[in-house]
Protein backbone atom coordinates (compact mmCIF):
# COMPACT_ATOMS: atom_id res chain seq x y z
CA UNK A 1 0.00 0.00 0.00
CA UNK A 2 1.14 3.52 -0.74
CA UNK A 3 1.30 5.96 2.14
CA UNK A 4 3.41 9.01 2.83
CA UNK A 5 4.85 7.67 6.08
CA UNK A 6 4.94 3.97 5.26
CA UNK A 7 8.59 3.77 4.28
CA UNK A 8 11.73 2.92 6.18
CA UNK A 9 14.25 4.78 4.02
CA UNK A 10 13.75 8.12 5.77
CA UNK A 11 11.42 11.07 5.33
CA UNK A 12 11.49 14.84 5.60
CA UNK A 13 9.19 17.80 5.28
CA UNK A 14 10.04 20.16 2.47
CA UNK A 15 8.72 23.69 2.06
CA UNK A 16 6.89 24.29 -1.23
CA UNK A 17 5.59 27.85 -1.43
CA UNK A 18 3.35 28.31 1.59
CA UNK A 19 3.02 24.56 2.12
CA UNK A 20 5.18 21.94 3.78
CA UNK A 21 5.05 18.64 1.93
CA UNK A 22 6.14 15.26 3.25
CA UNK A 23 8.90 13.91 1.01
CA UNK A 24 10.01 10.33 1.59
CA UNK A 25 13.65 9.86 0.63
CA UNK A 26 14.49 6.40 -0.71
CA UNK A 27 18.05 5.11 -0.65
CA UNK A 28 17.40 1.39 -1.22
CA UNK A 29 16.03 0.35 -4.67
CA UNK A 30 14.65 -2.81 -3.05
CA UNK A 31 12.51 -0.83 -0.59
CA UNK A 32 9.01 -2.40 -0.74
CA UNK A 33 7.53 1.09 -0.79
CA UNK A 34 8.63 1.65 -4.38
CA UNK A 35 7.26 -1.64 -5.72
CA UNK A 36 4.72 0.13 -7.93
CA UNK A 37 7.56 1.76 -9.89
CA UNK A 38 9.86 -1.25 -10.17
CA UNK A 39 10.83 -2.61 -13.63
CA UNK A 40 8.61 -0.14 -15.43
CA UNK A 41 9.22 -1.36 -18.98
CA UNK A 42 8.37 -5.00 -18.25
CA UNK A 43 5.20 -4.16 -16.33
CA UNK A 44 3.98 -1.80 -19.04
CA UNK A 45 3.00 -4.90 -20.98
CA UNK A 46 1.09 -6.66 -18.22
CA UNK A 47 -1.21 -3.96 -16.82
CA UNK A 48 -1.44 -2.44 -13.36
CA UNK A 49 -4.99 -3.15 -12.12
CA UNK A 50 -6.44 0.23 -13.04
CA UNK A 51 -3.23 2.20 -12.47
CA UNK A 52 -0.69 3.60 -14.93
CA UNK A 53 2.80 5.09 -14.89
CA UNK A 54 3.41 8.54 -16.36
CA UNK A 55 6.83 9.91 -17.23
CA UNK A 56 8.33 13.36 -17.67
CA UNK A 57 7.66 16.91 -16.52
CA UNK A 58 5.06 17.82 -19.15
CA UNK A 59 3.00 14.70 -18.53
CA UNK A 60 3.21 14.97 -14.74
CA UNK A 61 2.00 18.55 -14.91
CA UNK A 62 -0.97 17.32 -16.93
CA UNK A 63 -1.63 14.64 -14.31
CA UNK A 64 -1.55 17.27 -11.55
CA UNK A 65 -3.66 19.82 -13.45
CA UNK A 66 -7.31 20.50 -12.59
CA UNK A 67 -8.25 19.39 -16.12
CA UNK A 68 -6.92 15.86 -15.50
CA UNK A 69 -9.51 13.08 -15.44
CA UNK A 70 -7.07 10.88 -13.52
CA UNK A 71 -6.09 10.84 -9.87
CA UNK A 72 -2.44 11.03 -8.88
CA UNK A 73 -1.46 8.25 -6.46
CA UNK A 74 2.31 8.77 -6.15
CA UNK A 75 5.36 10.59 -7.49
CA UNK A 76 8.92 9.29 -7.70
CA UNK A 77 11.34 12.13 -8.40
CA UNK A 78 15.11 12.29 -8.73
CA UNK A 79 16.39 14.40 -5.87
CA UNK A 80 18.01 16.94 -8.19
CA UNK A 81 14.59 17.57 -9.83
CA UNK A 82 12.67 18.33 -6.64
CA UNK A 83 13.05 22.09 -6.83
CA UNK A 84 12.02 22.31 -10.48
CA UNK A 85 8.97 20.10 -9.82
CA UNK A 86 7.80 21.94 -6.68
CA UNK A 87 4.57 22.99 -8.42
CA UNK A 88 3.64 19.39 -9.18
CA UNK A 89 4.48 18.26 -5.65
CA UNK A 90 2.33 21.07 -4.24
CA UNK A 91 -0.59 20.08 -6.51
CA UNK A 92 -0.54 16.42 -5.44
CA UNK A 93 -3.54 15.15 -3.45
CA UNK A 94 -3.02 15.01 0.29
CA UNK A 95 -3.07 11.22 0.30
CA UNK A 96 -0.56 10.87 -2.56
CA UNK A 97 2.87 9.46 -1.80
CA UNK A 98 5.82 11.71 -2.70
CA UNK A 99 9.12 9.87 -3.07
CA UNK A 100 12.59 11.17 -3.89
CA UNK A 101 15.72 9.19 -4.67
CA UNK A 102 19.21 9.77 -6.04
CA UNK A 103 19.33 9.34 -9.82
CA UNK A 104 21.27 6.08 -9.62
CA UNK A 105 18.71 4.60 -7.20
CA UNK A 106 15.86 5.79 -9.39
CA UNK A 107 17.43 4.09 -12.41
CA UNK A 108 17.73 0.80 -10.53
CA UNK A 109 14.09 1.00 -9.43
CA UNK A 110 12.83 1.70 -12.93
CA UNK A 111 15.12 -0.88 -14.54
CA UNK A 112 16.62 1.55 -17.08
CA UNK A 113 18.26 4.96 -17.17
CA UNK A 114 15.43 7.40 -16.57
CA UNK A 115 17.09 10.56 -17.83
CA UNK A 116 13.97 12.65 -17.15
CA UNK A 117 14.17 11.59 -13.51
CA UNK A 118 10.40 11.75 -13.06
CA UNK A 119 7.70 9.10 -12.69
CA UNK A 120 4.12 9.34 -11.53
CA UNK A 121 1.57 6.70 -10.61
CA UNK A 122 -2.00 7.53 -11.56
CA UNK A 123 -5.42 5.96 -11.38
CA UNK A 124 -7.35 5.53 -14.61
CA UNK A 125 -10.74 7.25 -14.79
CA UNK A 126 -13.90 5.20 -14.93
CA UNK A 127 -14.64 4.88 -18.65
CA UNK A 128 -18.24 5.89 -19.45
CA UNK A 129 -20.48 3.73 -21.59
CA UNK A 130 -20.37 4.98 -25.17
CA UNK A 131 -24.11 5.43 -25.68
CA UNK A 132 -24.52 7.38 -22.44
CA UNK A 133 -21.50 9.56 -23.17
CA UNK A 134 -22.63 10.43 -26.70
CA UNK A 135 -26.09 11.40 -25.47
CA UNK A 136 -24.56 14.09 -23.28
CA UNK A 137 -22.58 15.83 -26.03
CA UNK A 138 -23.61 19.07 -27.72
CA UNK A 139 -25.08 19.47 -31.17
CA UNK A 140 -21.78 20.73 -32.61
CA UNK A 141 -19.58 18.08 -31.00
CA UNK A 142 -16.71 16.58 -33.00
CA UNK A 143 -15.12 13.35 -31.84
CA UNK A 144 -12.23 11.29 -33.12
CA UNK A 145 -12.84 7.54 -33.51
CA UNK A 146 -10.20 4.91 -34.30
CA UNK A 147 -10.46 1.29 -35.39
CA UNK A 148 -7.70 -1.30 -35.04
CA UNK A 149 -4.87 1.16 -34.29
CA UNK A 150 -2.44 -1.02 -32.37
CA UNK A 151 0.66 1.19 -32.38
CA UNK A 152 1.10 3.08 -29.10
CA UNK A 153 2.86 6.01 -30.78
CA UNK A 154 -0.13 6.46 -33.10
CA UNK A 155 -2.60 6.21 -30.23
CA UNK A 156 -0.68 8.90 -28.36
CA UNK A 157 -0.62 11.06 -31.49
CA UNK A 158 -4.38 10.70 -31.96
CA UNK A 159 -5.06 11.88 -28.42
CA UNK A 160 -2.67 14.81 -28.85
CA UNK A 161 -4.47 15.84 -32.04
CA UNK A 162 -7.89 15.49 -30.42
CA UNK A 163 -6.86 17.80 -27.60
CA UNK A 164 -5.23 20.29 -29.96
CA UNK A 165 -8.33 20.66 -32.14
CA UNK A 166 -10.94 20.55 -29.39
CA UNK A 167 -12.44 17.13 -30.05
CA UNK A 168 -14.93 16.16 -27.35
CA UNK A 169 -13.54 12.63 -27.01
CA UNK A 170 -11.47 9.87 -28.53
CA UNK A 171 -13.48 6.72 -29.18
CA UNK A 172 -11.44 3.53 -29.63
CA UNK A 173 -12.71 0.16 -30.75
CA UNK A 174 -11.76 -2.99 -28.87
CA UNK A 175 -8.79 -3.72 -31.17
CA UNK A 176 -6.93 -0.49 -30.41
CA UNK A 177 -3.92 -0.30 -28.11
CA UNK A 178 -4.31 0.84 -24.51
CA UNK A 179 -3.95 4.65 -24.38
CA UNK A 180 -2.66 4.38 -20.79
CA UNK A 181 0.47 2.55 -21.88
CA UNK A 182 3.37 4.72 -20.71
CA UNK A 183 4.66 5.50 -24.20
CA UNK A 184 1.21 6.42 -25.50
CA UNK A 185 0.78 8.86 -22.61
CA UNK A 186 4.21 10.36 -23.28
CA UNK A 187 3.62 10.78 -27.04
CA UNK A 188 0.27 12.41 -26.29
CA UNK A 189 2.11 14.93 -24.05
CA UNK A 190 -0.46 14.07 -21.40
CA UNK A 191 -3.57 14.51 -23.56
CA UNK A 192 -4.61 10.94 -22.70
CA UNK A 193 -5.04 12.10 -19.09
CA UNK A 194 -7.51 14.88 -19.93
CA UNK A 195 -9.45 13.60 -22.96
CA UNK A 196 -12.61 11.52 -22.40
CA UNK A 197 -12.40 8.01 -23.80
CA UNK A 198 -15.53 5.85 -23.47
CA UNK A 199 -15.39 2.11 -22.92
CA UNK A 200 -14.17 0.39 -26.14
CA UNK A 201 -16.66 -1.64 -28.16
CA UNK A 202 -16.36 -3.75 -31.32
CA UNK A 203 -16.25 -1.50 -34.39
CA UNK A 204 -19.73 -2.45 -35.61
CA UNK A 205 -21.31 -1.51 -32.28
CA UNK A 206 -19.29 1.72 -32.20
CA UNK A 207 -20.61 2.75 -35.61
CA UNK A 208 -24.15 1.82 -34.60
CA UNK A 209 -23.93 3.89 -31.42
CA UNK A 210 -22.65 6.90 -33.35
CA UNK A 211 -25.44 6.59 -35.90
CA UNK A 212 -28.12 6.32 -33.21
CA UNK A 213 -26.71 9.40 -31.46
CA UNK A 214 -27.09 11.44 -34.62
CA UNK A 215 -23.42 11.70 -35.59
CA UNK A 216 -22.39 11.94 -39.21
CA UNK A 217 -19.47 9.52 -39.47
CA UNK A 218 -16.71 10.78 -41.74
CA UNK A 219 -14.48 7.86 -42.76
CA UNK A 220 -10.97 8.89 -43.78
CA UNK A 221 -9.88 6.58 -46.60
CA UNK A 222 -7.57 7.13 -49.61
CA UNK A 223 -10.06 5.51 -51.98
CA UNK A 224 -12.82 8.08 -51.42
CA UNK A 225 -13.98 10.29 -54.28
CA UNK A 226 -14.96 13.23 -52.07
CA UNK A 227 -11.99 15.37 -50.98
CA UNK A 228 -11.59 16.38 -47.37
CA UNK A 229 -11.70 20.04 -48.42
CA UNK A 230 -15.39 19.64 -49.31
CA UNK A 231 -16.24 19.28 -45.62
CA UNK A 232 -17.52 22.32 -43.79
CA UNK A 233 -17.71 22.53 -39.99
CA UNK A 234 -21.09 22.04 -38.36
CA UNK A 235 -23.27 19.45 -36.67
CA UNK A 236 -22.43 16.33 -34.76
CA UNK A 237 -19.56 14.57 -36.51
CA UNK A 238 -17.22 11.68 -35.83
CA UNK A 239 -13.97 11.35 -37.74
CA UNK A 240 -13.23 7.63 -38.16
CA UNK A 241 -9.68 6.47 -38.95
CA UNK A 242 -8.29 2.96 -39.34
CA UNK A 243 -4.94 1.28 -38.97
CA UNK A 244 -2.18 1.95 -41.46
CA UNK A 245 -2.16 -0.67 -44.19
CA UNK A 246 -5.51 -2.45 -43.89
CA UNK A 247 -7.43 0.77 -43.20
CA UNK A 248 -11.15 0.61 -42.50
CA UNK A 249 -13.28 -2.39 -43.54
CA UNK A 250 -15.28 -1.80 -46.73
CA UNK A 251 -18.66 -2.55 -45.07
CA UNK A 252 -17.94 0.12 -42.45
CA UNK A 253 -16.88 2.68 -45.05
CA UNK A 254 -20.15 2.03 -46.88
CA UNK A 255 -22.09 3.14 -43.78
CA UNK A 256 -20.10 6.39 -43.50
CA UNK A 257 -19.29 9.48 -45.52
CA UNK A 258 -15.90 8.57 -47.04
CA UNK A 259 -13.46 11.41 -47.71
CA UNK A 260 -9.85 11.47 -48.86
CA UNK A 261 -6.89 13.81 -48.45
CA UNK A 262 -5.67 14.61 -51.99
CA UNK A 263 -1.97 13.77 -52.41
CA UNK A 264 0.64 13.91 -55.11
CA UNK A 265 3.72 11.99 -56.12
CA UNK A 266 2.04 8.60 -56.14
CA UNK A 267 1.42 8.52 -52.40
CA UNK A 268 -2.02 7.45 -51.26
CA UNK A 269 -1.73 7.49 -47.46
CA UNK A 270 -0.26 9.27 -44.46
CA UNK A 271 0.58 8.23 -40.95
CA UNK A 272 -2.79 7.82 -39.23
CA UNK A 273 -2.07 10.49 -36.62
CA UNK A 274 -0.94 12.96 -39.29
CA UNK A 275 -4.00 12.29 -41.42
CA UNK A 276 -6.29 12.69 -38.41
CA UNK A 277 -4.71 16.05 -37.54
CA UNK A 278 -5.31 17.38 -41.05
CA UNK A 279 -8.91 16.17 -41.04
CA UNK A 280 -9.67 17.49 -37.55
CA UNK A 281 -8.36 20.91 -38.56
CA UNK A 282 -10.72 20.90 -41.55
CA UNK A 283 -13.68 19.78 -39.45
CA UNK A 284 -13.17 22.24 -36.60
CA UNK A 285 -11.81 25.38 -38.27
CA UNK A 286 -13.77 28.54 -37.66
CA UNK A 287 -12.37 30.83 -40.33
Amino acid sequence: MLGRRAYSSGSARVATGNMRIDIIHVSDPEDPGVAAFRNVQERDLTGRQGLFVAEGAVVLRQLAAPSSLCRMKALLIAEHRLESMADVVAAAPEDATILAAPQEVLDRIAGFHLHRGLLGLGEKPQAPELETFLAGLGEEAVILAAAGVGNHDNIGGLFRNAAAFGAAAVVLDDRCADPFYRKAIRVSVGAVLRTPCPRPLPLGRTVEALEQAGFEIVALTPGAEEPLTALRPGGRRALLVGSEGPGLPAPVIARCRPVAIPMSGGFDSLNVATAAAIALHQMTRTG
